[in-house]
């Protein structure tokens, strides 16, 4: 298409949406009546043509200003509504994807938060375990529930009658009947998280041949790290009984040996003075007292310690302490 001999001067002016100033090939007639008008087709002139399409007193000059304004300025067009749908469906499948990994990766947040509460406690519970902690009461701030399920065995290995023992904050019970012992300080809670699993007939130590009894301790504990607005001295029961809570089994055992070695006598020496504490973790603890089934895997710890057990009484319940390098 040939442009006009002025399209180059015109083309230093795009976007200005108007004719030069200097445009005097328009007269003032075409304004007067604008009745008979309709808008031109020139995209961004500000001129209106009447029904012939021919404005009056318009030279070459201008007509020719406004076409090359009309051909350096096209219409804008708008989105079309398939593009619209277009955007919205790749928007909309991006969010799926990213809706759907959201609790995914929520849940392993969690999980790596619980565990790391979990290990923070193993440490302070191993560590007063094995030097027998007994002054103080901060425990029992966390420990608030402790249960050993006691099963007697006869000479001949076979399982007995079994007691179950709860201790609480207030109390205890014998398979139901009260008793004044209480988890109130911290040498009654490690007293009995340090009870060994396997006793005499006298709740003695160490294991004759000839039966005895098998203990089985389990603790419920509000975890002793996490937000302090949980802690103590907070006294609200609702936001503490939301805390992250978890189920303690505790295990006490002495190293496995054999009885029918000619150095019998040895192992019975090393079981005296040489112990296994297992330390095993499930949660969360839920308010009914369960623990949801294969949610996260138990987490155990182990730890070797050497020394021996002193065994005392407090309210007539039997209490166990390690005594850490220390040999009878």
């Amino acid at each position: 298409m040939n442009l006009p001999p002025h399209y180059n001067r015109v083309r230093g002016r795009r976007g200005q949406g108007v004719l030069p100033k200097h445009n005097s090939g328009i007269n003032s007639a075409h304004s007067i009546n604008r009745a008979h008008e309709k808008p031109g087709n020139f995209i961004g002139f500000n001129v209106a043509l009447p029904e012939d399409g021919h404005a009056p007193g318009l030279g070459q000059h201008a007509r020719d200003e406004a076409l090359t304004h009309f051909l350096l300025h096209p219409g804008r067009r708008a989105f079309t509504m398939a593009e619209i749908a277009i955007c919205l469906a790749i928007i909309g499948i991006a969010l799926v994807a990213i809706i759907g990994i959201l609790p995914k990766g929520m849940d392993v947040q969690r999980r790596n938060r619980e565990e790391t509460i979990i290990n923070q406690d193993a440490t302070v519970l191993m560590e007063s375990i094995r030097n027998g902690v007994r002054a103080g009461a901060d425990l029992t701030n966390y420990v608030f529930a402790i249960t050993n399920y006691q099963t007697l065995w006869s000479p001949a290995g076979v399982p007995g009658v079994t007691t179950i023992y709860g201790y609480g904050y207030t109390g205890s019970r014998t398979n139901g009947t009260a008793s004044a012992f209480a988890l109130n300080t911290n040498a009654n809670i490690i007293g009995l998280l340090s009870t060994p699993e396997f006793m005499n007939l006298s709740n003695n130590l160490p294991v004759q041949i000839g039966g005895g009894y098998s203990n089985h301790v389990v603790a419920c504990v509000h975890s002793l790290s996490g937000p302090a607005v949980e802690k103590p001295p907070q006294d609200n029961q609702l936001l503490i009984g939301d805390s992250f809570s978890y189920r303690l089994w505790c295990v006490n055992a002495p190293p496995p040996q054999d009885t029918n070695s000619s150095t019998h006598g040895f192992g019975q020496q090393l079981a005296a003075n040489l112990h296994e504490v297992s330390l095993t973790f499930t949660w969360p603890l839920l308010p009914n007292g369960n623990v949801p089934v294969n949610r996260v895997p138990p987490l155990t710890q182990r730890l070797l310690v050497p020394g021996s057990i002193y065994q005392t009484n407090i309210l007539g319940q039997p209490l166990y302490f390690y005594e850490y390098q220390t040999f009878p």
